[in-house]
């Protein structure tokens, strides 16, 4: 089976949303879930997306280990069951709830459906994440280092948007080698000169 990155039509019929298809069966099994609570339902950075009135509530995403429902307002949510993940420290506002199989999933039915009610009550009641301000975020050294000499690569990281300031801090320092955040840093330093976000 190939890899989709939009809806598309399976055999049998009905849409399908794979870009992982290690996580095939899962994947349905949760979007059955997601659509069952009422949401809309979009490709969106690749992965499906279930939002209401265009405010994100959900997205299901695989990675190598495991796949996952994401909550985007996670951390306001109720957790009874002890399930929501944290993905790294810097993550604030969204919650992964993991899975590594269907079973584990269909045993979880029920509770994700009120996971994902509660979040959908969250965004009605207009309920935000207080997030971190950008001056929270450690600066990487490597990147602190370019900043000190390159009085033009300074003043346009800072002219960005707290918020693209945030998602680039976020990126290099996810990087657990410093050959690997100088890669980075060098990678994007055209397109901070000029002016854009990591995904602009």
């Amino acid at each position: 089976m190939k890899n989709r990155e939009s809806a598309g039509q399976g055999p049998s019929g009905k849409k399908i949303f794979f870009r992982a298809p290690k996580w095939e069966k899962e994947f349905e099994e949760l979007r059955k879930i997601a659509l069952s609570c009422g949401l809309s339902e979009e490709m969106k950075w690749g992965w499906p997306c279930y939002s209401l009135r265009k405010d994100n509530i959900v997205l299901i995403h695989g990675f190598k280990e495991y796949c996952a429902l994401l909550l985007f307002k996670g951390a306001l949510l109720k957790d009874p069951k002890g399930i929501l993940i944290q993905q790294t420290e810097n993550v604030q506002a969204a919650r992964q709830i993991r899975f590594t199989n269907l079973a584990e999933i269909v045993k979880l039915k029920t509770a994700l459906k009120s996971y994902i009610n509660n979040a959908i009550e969250v965004e009605k009641s207009g309920l935000k994440v207080k997030l971190k301000k950008t001056s929270n975020f450690t600066v990487p050294v490597e990147f602190q280092d370019k900043l000190d000499k390159d009085r033009a690569l300074k003043t346009a990281f800072y002219a960005l948007t707290p918020g693209r300031q945030r998602v680039y801090l976020f990126y290099f320092s996810q990087a657990k080698q410093s050959k690997t955040r100088q890669e980075r840093i060098e990678k994007y330093i055209k397109q901070i000169l000029g002016g854009k976000g990591l995904d602009d």
